[in-house]
């Protein structure tokens, strides 16, 4: 059977079979995830299939949608066997979505269940999971050890106590659980609730934020607090990052005005995101922290699943409408060779943009294909795009973004077979030899992240 044949899945030419076979078993070093660290650390298992595949994963709930399927179904009060039947229904109306793949390939290697999922074959892929889920070598903390994750770094607001981190570090053998410094909340000056962020971040670090520079102290003990623990990168999803010189006067009345609640302009607010974003930087700088950007992503583009769900549910979307070049043109040449910058975007027209400025400033590398992007078709894109216009062995290598753990060793795996497709290839058509396609590939696989991360 060709589908998902371990032979011939996404490997084109007998160069990338082998090469693959050389990277498949190697380590999981994770970067970004949404791992749900206190369901690793109390490591209670899973009840069914629906708990490890659908009930966290926005990209099933979207294409639920999609094909007609009534939200009770997917993020409503319906059981989990009536979820896991009706995905199984239009399960194969997802082919050619990485979904579909990812999925599939959870059951291969976490289950040994070879069936595609159809409305005929959802009960017994049902039972045989639940049975197998009893298992304790399916729990959680041996699931992360059998997928060979070495690594994995977590998402965590900067108001965050990090206990369950700290039990972790206890109480979780073969894998390191790191977090990972998420700013978002810290720049959205202009967003309702930034106010509410100003008050928990006090109350967390025990400095009164409500001032300027009462404000930057606390941002600078969060820090510190993360680095105690083991924190190695900040992380920042905006649509535009912008940056530009700003004042500290400049940026203390726009704080003033936003904290008074009076009306911040649009010029105003940017220059405050501006002013916080190179601070960032020079927080990163002094700790050798690695700087994320994640660029592009419109959130809560739907209103109506905004109001029913809230964010993280499935209605944010991609734009064009951002001008890389110029917005990260201070950024970039600001912290030029300062520290390691690993930049992200959802639309991939931008590619073109980030390889070139990576080209241009060797700390900066270009992250994985993001979130719409993360597919054999875009990744094979972009890794051939980087390798020509700046260096394959500069990539900065995958990361699953996962909510769900059982699918970090399948996202790997398919970014592994995409980047020994890409290389194989070249070695077909003479561009190099097997023994340099060799090691370039464990390079991008394992050994580049690794020692950009400091892992």
């Amino acid at each position: 059977m060709r589908f998902l044949n371990d032979e011939r899945y996404l490997l084109e030419s007998e160069p990338a079979r082998e090469l693959y076979g050389s990277i498949a078993d190697l380590p999981i070093l994770d970067p970004h995830t949404h791992a749900d660290v206190a369901e690793i650390v109390e490591n209670d298992g899973y009840d069914d299939v629906w708990e490890v595949e659908g009930a966290t994963d926005h990209y099933v709930w979207t294409l639920m949608r999609k094909r007609g399927i009534d939200e009770e179904l997917i993020t409503g009060n319906a059981s989990n066997r009536e979820k896991w039947r009706a995905l199984a229904g239009i399960f194969p109306e997802l082919a050619g979505n990485p979904t579909y793949e990812w999925v599939h390939l959870d059951l291969k290697r976490r289950f040994g269940i070879e069936t595609p999922i159809s409305a005929a074959t959802a009960d017994d892929i049902w039972e045989e999971t639940a049975m197998q889920l009893e298992r304790a070598e399916m729990d959680p903390q041996p699931l992360l050890r059998e997928m060979n994750v070495e690594v994995v770094c977590s998402t965590d607001d900067p108001t965050d106590s990090l206990e369950d981190h700290d039990r972790a570090e206890d109480e979780v053998d073969g894998v390191e659980i790191l977090p990972t410094w998420r700013a978002d909340r810290a720049v959205a000056v202009d967003r309702p609730d930034w106010d509410e962020f100003v008050r928990e971040l006090a109350d967390a670090t025990g400095i009164d934020a409500s001032d300027f520079d009462g404000y930057l102290d606390a941002l600078a003990a969060s820090h510190e607090y993360f680095a105690e623990r083991g924190c190695v990168a900040s992380d920042l999803g905006v649509r535009s990052a912008v940056s530009r010189p700003v004042s500290e006067a400049r940026a203390r009345r726009a704080f003033d005005a936003a904290r008074d609640g009076g009306p911040i302009g649009p010029a105003e607010a940017t220059d405050l995101r501006a002013y916080l974003l190179e601070y960032i930087g020079e927080l990163n700088t002094k700790r050798g922290w690695v700087t994320q950007l994640h660029i592009g992503a419109v959130r809560d583009y739907s209103a109506r699943l905004y109001e029913r769900l809230g964010t993280d549910a499935g209605g944010d979307i991609s734009t064009q409408d951002v001008d890389m070049a110029a917005d990260l043109r201070h950024f970039v040449n600001r912290f030029d060779g300062a520290h390691e910058i690993v930049l992200y975007c959802t639309d991939p027209t931008h590619y073109p943009t980030i390889a070139t400025i990576a080209r241009a400033f060797p700390n900066v590398s270009v992250g994985a294909a993001w979130w719409f992007n993360d597919n054999p078709y875009v990744m094979e894109h972009q890794l051939e795009y980087t390798g020509s216009v700046d260096l394959l062995s500069n990539h900065a290598g995958m990361v699953s973004d996962s909510r769900k753990l059982l699918s970090y060793g399948s996202r790997f795996e398919m970014f592994r077979r995409s980047l020994a497709n890409v290389v194989g290839r070249q070695v077909a058509r003479g561009q190099l030899s097997m023994a340099v396609a060799a090691d370039l590939v464990r390079h991008v696989a394992y050994d580049r992240p690794k020692r950009l991360y400091g892992f």
